[in-house]
């Protein structure tokens, strides 16, 4: 495996064939987002003369690269950092949804938690931001709908997640720079 601050790079020898397989940095949710396939350096021309086979591609081991992949400590270290900050987040909305309610702010920053959450590639978003939140997962799915009616998240047909709306950027940034939210 090889690694740097863009993602890092699993090598499959099949055959005459090196398979190069890339993930971008952080946590693993799936298979890689880049894939190349080149003869190996000490294969003679005879085996390759003819091509890449279906049977090289069918005996790649994906699963493999994948457990390799997340058994890595360089990227083992980086999914703790961003899970860390993902409870982070979700511990805010739940401190927001104390003190306001149901507000335009807690919305938009239960929206962002969400989406991160679902981009990493959380197998159960809900049961996990209502654990933050320290609510029940139907009351955080009530107020996911709202946060979509309201204008604030996207929705992704069949598929946990959303874009963020300008309306939610705008907000969280206001919430930002003014350190509460508060004028």
């Amino acid at each position: 495996m090889e690694a740097n601050e863009s993602g890092f790079e699993i090598l499959q020898r099949q055959g005459a064939w090196v398979v190069r397989m890339w993930w971008p940095t952080g946590p693993i949710t799936g298979g890689p987002q880049r894939m190349t396939v080149e003869a190996a350096e000490d294969t003679a021309t005879r085996d390759v003369a003819r091509g890449i086979s279906t049977t090289v591609l069918r005996r790649l081991d994906l699963a493999a690269a994948m457990k390799l992949a997340e058994e890595a400590p360089e990227l083992q270290q980086g999914m703790e950092e961003v899970t860390a900050k993902v409870e982070e987040a979700g511990s805010s909305a739940g401190l927001l949804l104390a003190n306001e309610g149901v507000s335009e702010t807690y919305l938009a920053m239960l929206a962002a938690t969400y989406k991160t959450m679902a981009d990493l590639g959380a197998p159960a978003p809900v049961p996990w931001l209502a654990r933050l939140i320290g609510r029940r997962p139907e009351t955080v799915k009530d107020h996911l709908k709202r946060a979509r009616r309201e204008g604030y998240l996207t929705t992704l047909a069949g598929k946990a997640g959303g874009e963020l709306t300008e309306k939610a950027t705008e907000t969280l940034a206001t919430f930002v720079k003014t350190g509460d939210g508060q004028d």
